[in-house]
């Protein structure tokens, strides 16, 4: 083979790996995006139990006009998307805790939802992990 030959194939070799380089990487930041939003619906999802048993009377399971004794069921724990905790602040504040699978720099992807009975507002962030009912290593993004 002749010098120009080589030339063109190590540079087509070159371009190839830059290639993958730059899919991988826009596939990494798509599962973290994908994840965030999963996270973020788990937790509207959530909140919406959370209010129905803060309005729910007691005679029928609910709150009765209050978040003291609510818990999250096993089954609301975990799922494909990540763990949750909840945290009753006090009878009209539940704070909800989600840990995302997904890593970013070495942190999981991660977000807290501020539910009283008639809004709910989520901040996403990224945290290390569960530290009794919330994120450790917490920091908003």
């Amino acid at each position: 083979m002749g010098q120009q030959q080589l030339l063109l194939i190590v540079l087509g070799v070159i371009i190839v790996g830059i290639a993958i380089a730059v899919g991988i990487s826009m596939f990494k930041s798509s599962a973290v995006d994908a994840n965030r939003s999963a996270i973020a619906s788990d937790l509207a999802n959530l909140a919406s139990k959370a209010q129905r048993y803060y309005r729910t009377p007691v005679e029928l399971g609910g709150g009765g006009n209050s978040f003291a004794n609510f818990a999250l069921s096993p089954l609301d724990t975990a799922n494909a998307n990540g763990s949750y905790r909840a945290v009753v602040a006090n009878d009209t504040l539940v704070v909800i805790y989600a840990l995302g699978k997904e890593k970013v720099g070495g942190k999981f992807v991660a977000a807290v939802d501020s539910v009283t009975p008639d809004k709910s507002k989520i901040t996403h962030g990224l945290a290390t992990g569960f530290s009794g009912g919330s994120l450790q290593g917490w920091t908003t993004q």
